[in-house]
This record gives structure tokens, C-alpha cells and sequence, in this order.
């Protein structure tokens, strides 16, 4: 029998939008050959035609994995996030159709928080405007509305991986740091809690934002968040489009209670770059604008290519799910000796039963079972003893259980 119920070579790999060589080494170097590169994202109706027989695949922030393009996944085991969002994959039809997906949480957070604070340093000394102004042949050397941050205050609104890497860097300049958490946060040095977001708003020069995409986040900036701000301050937007009402930002920066503005995200972004950008911002020596790239440097999108190939690789040779933003998480040993069954099936009475049951009926010693569900996904993985005479056998009989939504076999 094959080392694995699938062999390694026959796996699929799609990998869209330019992710980065090191993921594909990753693969290579544990096994997995048949990797496919490309440059760019695809549409709903070209992704539905390309991924029908794709294994695994690996997406940015362009692709959008809807349940329209997951249905026609028909051999999809499990989706990469080369990024820190997900919210460009239909996570719940994923769930359903036993599709974990995996991304990197950690990986570009210095990137971002480099670029949050070099924006900050820019804004305070009108660094950018200067520089268009010289640009038009004008030479305005002058003081006047130019800062130091040494000093001032950096509000954080969100206080996760970049908002408290950010944390540490702003001090590490001198800057006052206050943020505000929907959940209480241990500050790293001697950065404050506040208890609003209001306070927040109201006590900083700097606001940089970093929440997630919920919808509670949706607009979490507008007119009254705005208008609540210091006069004078600035805004920096470097973590969902929808964050932030962007006509709200704009007419704050014309009458000059905001002084200007870094945006790196936006509520409609091109989806390539033969599309136009269209922003109300734009032509504003005021405010700096950046096409989404936070997160983009070489070193971050190295770093990301490794850990979310190996996460993908891990799944795929031993069922681990750690790590997993859509799935229950288990985390397992590599098997060694042993046939490896993995079966994902809605969480309803009897399931386990007849799972032991397929294994009972062939003498079978089962040497290891860990089972994790939810509300309405279970997950089993059951290693067995010994030399199994036919895989594929009990797999037909695991997927015959009632509620059943995946069975895989790994040797």
C-alpha cells in the first residue's frame, strides 16, 4: 500500500496572487510537488472552473472563496490564508463542507506596525505634504505645524498582535500610549487602558486603529467618532476599509479638526491594478495613501509563505487542526506505526458509536482516538494498530455513517 492514502504527488496545490517562493519550498521540502503559482487573483466564475480538482489551495486578500466557489471544491481538503484576515472566504460554508482554513496571524505584524509609525512621524512633521508641494516646484521650508512625536499621545483602538507590538515601538520613541479593548489587555510597558473608546479618541494626537472585521466593526468610525477626536489629531487606518466612513474623514480634514490622515485600506478596493482607484481622498496633500500594503514586505510575506504552508502541509500528512480559524483545533502527534482515519461529521447523537462500531466488526485494536466538537461540527481521528488490509474499505463505511461530512485515511 502507498505511504499515503493519496499519494503526496497527485496532491493539487493552487496558490493565487503572488504568494510568496517560500511556501512553495515549504511544500517541496515536505513532499508535496504539484504546487501551481500564480500572480493574481481570479474572479467568482474563474475560480469555480479552475478549482474542481484542487487539494489544497492558497489564497491573499483579492480571492474571495464564497460558498458559490466552495461548492464546486469538490476535492478541497483545506483553504491558506497567506494573510492575518479571512474574511474574504465564506468561513461557515467552509465548516460545512469540512474545509479547515488556516492563516498567519502573527507573521506581518511588525510590518504593519513599522508603517504605523513611520506614517505617524511623517504626519507630524507634514512630511508627505512637503514633499508633493516640492514636487510642484514649491519650497516651503518652514517649522510651522511641524512635530516631534516625542511627547504626544498614541491612542490604540484594538490592542492585539500589531496594536501591541505597536505599543512598544511608539515608546521606544518617547510617545504617551493609551488604547482601548473590547476585552481587558495586560500593557506591555507603559502603555494605558483606557475604559471607552471615547476617552481614547478624546485624550490622543495619533489614532491608529487595528481591529478585526465583525460587524460590529463595521463604521466603527463615523461622524461622532470623528468629531469626538482631538482637534488637530490624526487618524490612521491601517485594518479594514469598513472601519471607517471615509466621508466623514473626509470632510473632518477640509474644515481642520483632523490635521491629516494615513490610509491603507479602503470600503471598495480595485481588484487589480488595471482597475482605477477611487477614493473621496485622494489629491489631499494631507493624508497619506497606500494601496494595502501593511503587511506587504518581503520579509512578512516569507515569513507567512512558511507558516502557512507548513500548517497546511501538517493538516494534510497528520489531520492536526491547530491553528484552524473556522474548525474545532486538535492538535496531534505525528503518527508513526499506525493508520490514521480522520472523520468530520455534523455534531448529532451516535456518530462515535458507529465510528467504533466500523473498527469492532474487523477486529481492529485502536490505539489512540481524540475526538473535539462544537455546536455543530465533530471531529474523530483514530489511529489503529498494525497492518490495515484495505483503507479504503473503512473509509466507504465511515462515510456511510449518518452525518457524516468528510473520512479521510492517512498511512
Amino acid at each position: 500500500m502507498s505511504k499515503l492514502s493519496f499519494s503526496k504527488e497527485k496532491i493539487n496545490i493552487l496558490l493565487l496572487e503572488g504568494i510568496h517562493q517560500n511556501a512553495v519550498d515549504a511544500f517541496a521540502g515536505q513532499g508535496y510537488s504539484n504546487v501551481e503559482l500564480l500572480p493574481a487573483a481570479m474572479d467568482e466564475d474563474e475560480l469555480v472552473a479552475k478549482i474542481k480538482d484542487v487539494h489544497m489551495v492558497g489564497i491573499r486578500s483579492r480571492t474571495k472563496l464564497t460558498a458559490r466557489v466552495l461548492e464546486a471544491a469538490d476535492k478541497l481538503f483545506c483553504i491558506g490564508c497567506f494573510c492575518i484576515g479571512t474574511n474574504q472566504v465564506d468561513l461557515n460554508a467552509a465548516r460545512h463542507k469540512g474545509v479547515p482554513v488556516f492563516n498567519a496571524p502573527y507573521s506581518n505584524t511588525r510590518s504593519v506596525a513599522e508603517l504605523v509609525l513611520a506614517e505617524a512621524i511623517m504626519l507630524a512633521r507634514g512630511t508627505f505634504a512637503k514633499s508633493m508641494q516640492a514636487h510642484r516646484g514649491e519650497w516651503r521650508k518652514t517649522a510651522e505645524g511641524s512635530h516631534e512625536v516625542r511627547g504626544k499621545t498614541l491612542g490604540i483602538i484594538g490592542y492585539g498582535h500589531i496594536g501591541s507590538q505597536l505599543s512598544v515601538l511608539a515608546e521606544a520613541l518617547g510617545m504617551k500610549v493609551v488604547f482601548y479593548d473590547i476585552v481587558s489587555k495586560l500593557p506591555l510597558g507603559n502603555a494605558q487602558q483606557l475604559g471607552s473608546q471615547e476617552e481614547v479618541l478624546a485624550a490622543s494626537d495619533f489614532v491608529s486603529l487595528h481591529v478585526p472585521a465583525t460587524p460590529q466593526t463595521v463604521e466603527l468610525i463615523g461622524e461622532a467618532e470623528i468629531r469626538a477626536m482631538k482637534k488637530g489629531a490624526h487618524l490612521i487606518n491601517a485594518s479594514r476599509g469598513n472601519v471607517v466612513v471615509i466621508e466623514a474623514l473626509e470632510a473632518a480634514l477640509k474644515d481642520g479638526h483632523v490635521a491629516g490622515a494615513a490610509v491603507d485600506v479602503f470600503p471598495k478596493e480595485p481588484a487589480s491594478g488595471k482597475e482605477e482607484f477611487e477614493s473621496p481622498l485622494r489629491g489631499m496633500d494631507n493624508v497619506i495613501l497606500t494601496p494595502h500594503v501593511g503587511g506587504s514586505t518581503q520579509e512578512a510575506q516569507a515569513n507567512i509563505g512558511n507558516e502557512v504552508a507548513e500548517k497546511l502541509a501538517h493538516y494534510s500528512d497528520d489531520g492536526s487542526t491547530l491553528g484552524a480559524v473556522n474548525f474545532v483545533e486538535v492538535s496531534l502527534p505525528t503518527h508513526k506505526d499506525v493508520t490514521r482515519f480522520l472523520h468530520i461529521h455534523r455534531n448529532v447523537p451516535g456518530v462515535l458509536s458507529s465510528i467504533n462500531e466500523v473498527f469492532a466488526k474487523r477486529d481492529l485494536n485502536i490505539a489512540g482516538q481524540y475526538l473535539r466538537t462544537d455546536g455543530e461540527i465533530g471531529y474523530v481521528v483514530v489511529d489503529v494498530d498494525g497492518e490495515v488490509e484495505s483503507g479504503l474499505g473503512i473509509r466507504k463505511d465511515l462515510s456511510a455513517i449518518e452525518g457524516t461530512i468528510r473520512a479521510r485515511f492517512l498511512i
